[in-house]
């Protein structure tokens, strides 16, 4: 590989990366538009995640009312804080003020967020991390609402708020970078096994 080859600012990069997926709970999951795509596709996320050994967070929305995280998803990750607040932000241990600047965490500037619903949840996460500094990325087939509409206007004013949005393929493939390894034969398999 050449040394002097220089990524583009714009891709995405393992070392940089955290994925969250947002409150894709029981009672909701089945009013979701497309919501066996967007399971799939968190589910793709997280295991590339942990293939790559990109961070993954996720939360929980009311699970008194709205139930816990979909056991297809709760069995790959760990604790899911609780929250109430619709923003996800506030709940995470995250420097969202980038004071931080020796520490492994403060490179972490990249955010790619998943889950339900776009235009509540995600939406309000999203201009949060936004506004605190952090460059986030939405995998369109990896969130979603009740309402395709919904979903389709969410998907519109993040980008025009400044989240770039993409697809869970090429979330993946950017975290990968190259092909010829072991991480990109899983990856591969991933993206190719459904």
């Amino acid at each position: 590989m050449n040394p002097d080859y220089i990524r583009s600012p714009e891709l995405l990069s393992r070392v940089h990366s955290r994925l969250l997926i947002v409150d894709v709970q029981q009672r909701l999951i089945d009013h979701i538009h497309e919501s066996t795509l967007v399971v799939r596709n968190c589910r793709r996320l997280i295991e590339g995640a942990g293939i790559l050994e990109v961070p993954v967070a996720a939360t929980e929305q009311y699970p008194t009312g709205l139930g816990t995280t979909v056991p297809e998803l709760a069995r790959l990750l760990g604790d899911c804080p609780e929250k109430l607040r619709f923003s996800c932000a506030e709940v995470l241990a995250w420097n969202l003020a980038n004071v931080i600047s020796d520490s492994v965490e403060s490179t972490r500037n990249q955010v790619v967020v998943a889950g339900i619903e776009s235009h509540v949840c995600v939406q309000q996460t999203v201009l949060d991390f936004l506004s605190a500094g952090f460059r986030v990325f939405v995998p369109a087939d990896a969130v979603s609402s009740r309402n395709k509409f919904d979903w389709e206007i969410a998907l519109r004013r993040m980008s025009d708020s400044g989240a770039t949005i993409t697809t869970t393929e090429s979330v993946l493939f950017e975290w990968c970078e190259v092909a010829g390894t072991p991480e990109f034969k899983q990856i591969s398999k991933l993206v190719v096994g459904e």
